[in-house]
């Protein structure tokens, strides 16, 4: 019965760290400044809608939001197109090669992203990919491929080898067995590792930071930026920046949300 109740309380108070900033985010988005400064965690009064509609007056958020989106789809498309490929080829060498790249693959979750700052910055420049989407569409996806190659190849290892082995006595080459029977009936896993990687890719800020400059090619966390002055800061305009965002990945999560749990078990599972 104690322990019963402990880890109620446990929840609870996990439930309160998680719902506390989400209210304070809410509230702060509808209030004017003086009203945040006076009274931060009580209702707005008066309850206003300036914070959003001069944010989308005065920044170019509509821009904001499609780099976020091309940088999100076009990472996350690459992701899943290399990464199946990968985690299909471990799976069919088996043995101690597929464990030898599949321990290559798991040794980046290892290292921190931190520590690869300078020599992506370095060679980003060498390359002329700084301020590119499309160099940073590159970056995030080799920096996020140990992730999912984690991922589906726990998937992949599920799937019934017999049926590839029957497609492959009946004359099938690799690519077809890839095609037409592995990527199939591994449609669910992929569609978890896409949702773990959408929610990855849209708040990340910190290779977004060390590849872009321009204005025009912000993404939405680093546009938040924008509203941290060096002497003042609009913090009821930035927490609507944040709320903004969030929208969007809020809304993702309510409709794929079992597949967001499936990507958070995946490859603890092996057939």
């Amino acid at each position: 019965m104690f322990l019963k109740w402990f880890n109620r309380l446990i929840l609870l108070v996990y439930a309160l760290l998680i719902l506390v900033p989400l209210y304070f985010v809410f509230v702060s988005s509808f209030k004017t400044s003086s009203n945040f400064f006076t009274s931060p965690f009580s209702w707005p009064d008066p309850f206003t809608w300036d914070n959003i509609t001069g944010m989308f007056r005065n920044q170019p958020m509509w821009q904001y939001f499609g780099n976020s989106l091309v940088v999100t789809l076009g990472t996350v498309a690459i992701e899943l197109l290399l990464s199946s490929m990968i985690a299909y080829a471990i799976v069919r060498w088996g043995g101690s090669v597929g464990e030898i790249v599949f321990a290559l693959f798991v040794a980046g979750l290892i290292v921190p992203s931190q520590v690869s700052m300078l020599p992506i910055y370095s060679l980003t420049r060498t390359l002329g990919w700084s301020d590119s989407l499309t160099g940073l569409i590159v970056v995030s996806a080799a920096m996020l491929m140990p992730v999912s190659v984690f991922m589906l190849t726990g998937f992949m290892r599920m799937l019934n080898s017999e049926i590839l082995e029957a497609g492959s006595m009946d004359g099938a080459s690799e690519w077809r067995l890839y095609t037409r029977i592995a990527l199939p009936l591994a449609a669910p896993s992929l569609a978890a590792t896409a949702t773990f990687l959408l929610v990855m890719v849209w708040n990340d800020l910190l290779i977004p930071m060390l590849m872009l400059s321009s204005k025009s090619k912000l993404t939405l966390p680093l546009a938040l930026m924008q509203f941290r002055g060096e002497y003042v800061t609009n913090y009821p305009m930035m927490l609507t920046g944040v709320l903004v965002t969030a929208i969007p990945m809020i809304a993702l999560f309510l409709l794929l949300q079992r597949y967001f749990v499936a990507g958070l078990t995946a490859g603890s599972l092996k057939g």
